[in-house]
Formats: C-alpha cells, structure tokens, sequence
C-alpha cells in the first residue's frame, strides 16, 4: 500500500500539521482527513529512500554546477521558486537529482525554507551549499549565491581532479612496473633457469637472486598477494582512526614533491571556501567549521579548528594558521592583512586564485620529474634481471675461448 506525506491545516485552530498515512489511493486519505476536520494543503506519495553516493559516485560535481547554474539564471529572470523547482525536476537527466528535486519542492511547497529543504538531502547538497542557500534567502541575493556557489563548486572540482591526477600517475605506473616485473620472473626466467640447469654450470650470485626471486614468486604468489590485501585493509582501517587519519595525512603533506602538491591545493581548498562563505553572509565562526570539513586533511583540519577557537576567544585567525607550520609565511601575512582591513573575503580570494596556479605548476613539475625516475626504475630493475640472465651466457662464452 503506497505511502504518502501530507500538509494539512486545522481547520478551526489554522494549526498546521505534517505527517504520513497509509491509502490505497489518493481519495481515501483526502477523506480520512476531512473526517478529522483538516484542509489538504499538500500531498505526495512518500518517496523510498533515496540513497547518493558522494559527487564522483552518485549525482556528480558537475551533475550539481549545472543545476546550480540553471536555478540561479531562473531565480535572476523572476520565475517563483516552486516553478523554478518543477522546471528542473522535469529537465534534468539525472535520475537520483530528479527525485532529489522533486523531494525538495514538495518540502518547500509544506511551508520549508529552500536550505531546510535542501539540507535533508545531504548526499546532494553540502553543509556548505546549504548555509551559502540559506545566506542568500536571508539576504534577499538568492540569485547572486547560486551564481557564486556553482562557480566555487565548478574550481573546486578542477583542483580535485589536478590532485588525483598528481597523485594516480605514480600509482598507474608502479603497477605496470610491478606487472612487467611479475611477467619475467613467473615467465621469462624459469626458461633460463631450465637452460642453465641443463649446462650444470656454477651461476653468479646476481643470477642466482633473480631464480630464487623466480622461484618464490611462482610457489609463494597467494602469499604475496596475501600480504599486499592485509596491509592494503590494515592501512584503510587504521586512517579510518583519529591518531591514524593524523599521522598518514601528516606524513603525506611532508613528502618531497608530493606533499608539495598536496600543501598547496589544501591552502587554496581552505581560502577558496572560507572566502565564499563569508563573501555570501555566512558567519566567520561558522565558516571556518564548515571549511574544517571540507579540508581534506586532519592536519589542515586541526589548524582551522584551532583558528576558529582564537576567534571564539577574540583572537586572531592568522596566530594559529602560523603555529601550524602547514601554510606558508605569505599566506597568513596576507590573511592577517585582510582582518586588520576589513577585506578578509577578498584577500582568500586572492589567495586561493594565486594557489590555483601554483597547483597547476607543482602537478606540472611532479609529473615532469615522475617521468624519468619511472624511466630510470624500470630500466634498473628490469635491466638487471636481463643481465643477470646473461652473466652465464657471458661466462661460458668467456670458457670456450
């Protein structure tokens, strides 16, 4: 038997009153509730639970900007807000955002702001799109924050992406490295080891290593594959814990090059947010929890925290970011500059666009160094094996003469 939410209206007190019935139809429910003297306000059928994934893994980043954007372009042209809902619900492509909308409208159409409607969804819309949401309605700039909110979401998404890329490039190619490597010692080397074995000859200690590797590959290999699966799930559980979370994001932001990559693109995540939400309204004491959040990393995490508690004390944000040792010297001069003048959302601003381009440089010059280093590794690794295959060949070359 279907579900379905309803918004009624007393009708003698004019209290109104929310909840959910079970009908066979419509009708039925729209009886049972003048029965109980209540004027139907709204109804729907009770959606079932709506589960989305992360942007990335349900209704993307992108899935979201453009949504964001075609909302705001309504709103600026004068479009009610419900209309304005129903326009989307019904273009969207996105199955999940579709039903998202569709929840949203019939929750603002029960008499909900549209950031109390949006924060029932928070798969879909964040804690921070739905403060900037709630800022613009207060502030009568609905139209201005969705523009700025798709915007943020839009650079915020290409820094991610510059990030992983940054980071993947390494991993993509120490797995084809450890595949070329596994291809010769399981398959490659038991043909020499067969040849030698039928010379009877003494084999060079290089020789020998790579037969023996050969051997406790093609014996060993669930061991191997054993070991790689316990450490791989004992790394995941162990950053799942605080002390854990610290110590790897820690280490991660300290590694040469790397960790430069990683440094800069958490410096401008954190002005990039913070400036956005103070520029659209939002409260510094609660920018600087949502922007916490949404840093990425435990160590930026703790710093911004610690920011947030000198402001609660009525200190400054810029003593903390400096005892934190994460953000560099010019960073928290310009930040403390932009409190002292009042301009705080424009210097983050500033910053994070500076800080866009030095990821944008940083990734560059990983990438370009990562080249070689996989070059040089591979042809050590790879050419050692084929010499040490060899020695004997040499040796017995060397005999005959």
């Amino acid at each position: 038997m279907p579900n379905f939410e309803y918004t009624a209206k007393n009708a003698t007190t004019g209290q109104i009153l929310k909840g959910n019935y079970e009908a066979p139809n419509r009708d039925e429910l729209i009886g049972h509730l003048r029965k109980n003297r209540l004027i139907l306000v709204s109804l729907r059928e009770a959606p079932r639970d709506i589960k989305i994934s992360l942007p990335g893994k349900g209704i993307g980043t992108r899935d979201i900007v453009i949504f964001t954007r075609q909302f705001a372009t309504m709103i600026n042209s004068g479009l009610p807000l419900v209309q304005s809902l129903n326009i989307l619900a019904a273009q969207t492509e996105h199955p999940k955002l579709k039903e998202v909308t569709k929840a949203v409208v019939f929750d603002v159409e029960a008499g909900n702001t549209l950031a109390d409607a949006f924060s029932k969804h928070p798969s879909a819309f964040s804690q921070l799109y739905v403060n900037m949401v709630a800022a613009g309605e207060a502030g009568g700039i609905l139209d201005t924050i969705l523009l700025r909110l798709a915007t943020f979401l839009e650079k915020n998404d290409a820094l991610i992406r510059k990030v992983k890329s940054a980071m993947i490039y390494p991993a993509v190619i120490l797995a084809v490295a450890a595949g070329a490597i596994a291809i010769l010692l399981i398959f490659v080397i038991p043909v020499f080891q067969d040849m030698f074995a039928s010379v009877d000859a003494a084999l060079p200690l290089p020789t020998r290593i790579v037969i023996g590797l050969s051997d406790f590959l093609q014996n060993f290999w669930w061991a191997v594959l054993g070991v790689i699966g316990v450490a791989a799930y004992s790394t995941k559980k162990y950053y799942a814990t605080s002390p854990g979370r610290r110590q790897i994001d820690r280490l991660l932001i300290n590694m040469p090059v790397l960790g430069d990559v990683i440094r800069k693109s958490a410096v401008s995540r954190f002005t990039r947010t913070l400036g956005t939400l103070i520029s659209s309204g939002v409260s510094i004491l609660e920018g600087l929890e949502i922007t916490a959040k949404t840093a990425g990393n435990a160590v930026v995490q703790d710093a911004i925290m610690q920011s947030r508690a000198s402001i609660a004390g009525g200190d400054t944000i810029a003593a903390p970011l400096e005892k934190s040792g994460v953000f560099p010297p010019m960073v928290i001069s310009m930040i403390a500059v932009g409190e002292q003048t009042g301009g705080l959302d424009e210097m983050l601003q500033k910053i994070a666009d500076f800080y866009d381009d030095e990821v944008d440089v940083a990734v560059s010059g990983l990438l370009a160094l990562m080249e070689p280093i996989m070059i040089l590794f591979l042809g050590v690794i790879v050419g050692g094996m084929i010499v040490a295959m060899y020695l004997p060949i040499f040796n017995m070359m060397q005999a005959i003469q």
